[in-house]
């Protein structure tokens, strides 16, 4: 399932897998969320719950499309978090990783705490 994120006059399309959480996250779509930040990672709340995967992660790679169970949220990150190790993308909590970015994810470092984004299907 491909994806596109859009903010200001800025866009970045992904990919999703077919996990159970991915699904859910493609029926809520097209949604508009407003961005909080955390290092380098965005996140934003989806209208979704859904359960940890056999195989969640708390260090991912860049650009990695995953869903925070905890806080009901996609979080993106495209470097270091404040909890990280050098230069490791650490999340908070375990995540399910349910997709990854195109391209260089460090576009994302436009967007700012408090920004609108709207996520939705890519044609």
């Amino acid at each position: 399932m491909r994806i596109r994120i859009r903010w200001n006059t800025e866009s970045v399309e992904g990919e999703l897998d077919d996990s159970s959480t991915a699904s859910k996250i493609a029926d809520t779509l097209p949604h508009t969320a407003t961005v909080n930040t955390w290092g380098d990672e965005i996140y934003f709340s989806v209208p979704v719950e859904s359960e940890l995967n056999e195989n969640p992660q708390t260090v991912v790679d860049p650009g990695a499309i995953c869903f925070w169970v905890q806080g009901s949220s996609i979080a993106i990150p495209f470097g270091p978090t404040p909890i990280s190790e050098g230069a490791e993308c650490r999340l908070v909590t375990a995540v399910n990783v349910m997709g990854q970015l195109d391209g260089d994810p460090r576009v994302l470092a436009s967007i700012s705490d408090g920004d609108t984004l709207r996520i939705e299907m890519a044609d």
